[in-house]
């Protein structure tokens, strides 16, 4: 009898941390939603023969290069903390990157080391975790072309917008010109049918 009862304990507890894990996963992200600074990041053109996988759109940015003094202090897959701040505009840029963890400013986001220019331009590329925007699957094609043709616009000004906080990122939207690439895709979709 003994027995039976630590197996329950034992099954209890198992299903408790299964739930307490994916739950405190998604109160982090709620809460940097909520509590983080909001930063738009401007992006850049991706690659046409691979932009978008599954059903989220590969998003890349402009604020994804950086002047180091020596490029032999950073390698690839490294990881890194990139200190922003925004633009005349508003938009986000870098204002400094740095392999040490930071205390006492909100302002990062936790990074990696892409690609370091060994060529004497002492530039390293840096991969933010804010890459992919998932979306419904059946308006994901339909935003895919949206996003690429905005991105061959030069009129038009496709960013993300991205919550920020302790060194963690969430991606809120993509926006176009001010408008979400989900109203846009919806408002192509309706005038289709």
């Amino acid at each position: 009898m003994m027995g039976k009862k630590i197996q329950i304990t034992g099954f209890v507890l198992l299903a408790f941390v299964q739930l307490l894990i994916p739950a405190k996963m998604i109160w982090e992200q709620e809460h940097i939603l909520k509590k983080g600074t909001e930063y738009k990041f401007k992006t850049a053109p991706v690659d046409p023969n691979d932009p978008f996988r599954g059903k989220y759109i590969t998003l890349s940015y402009e604020a994804s290069s950086f002047n180091v003094a020596n490029e032999m202090d950073w390698e690839y897959g490294q990881t890194i903390y990139v200190v922003l701040t925004t633009d005349q505009k508003g938009f986000a840029k870098i204002a400094s990157i740095t392999s040490e963890v930071l205390e006492g400013t909100e302002a990062y986001v936790e990074g990696s080391v892409l690609f370091v220019t060994r060529n004497g331009s002492n530039q390293v590329t840096i991969g933010y975790p804010f890459d992919r925007f998932y979306m419904e699957e059946s308006k994901a094609q339909p935003a895919e072309i949206t996003y690429r043709n905005s991105q061959r616009d030069t009129t038009t000004t496709t960013y993300a917008l991205v919550r920020v906080k302790n060194g963690k990122a969430v991606l809120k939207d993509v926006l176009i010109d001010g408008v979400p690439i989900k109203e846009l895709v919806g408002k192509e979709r309706t005038g289709n049918d």
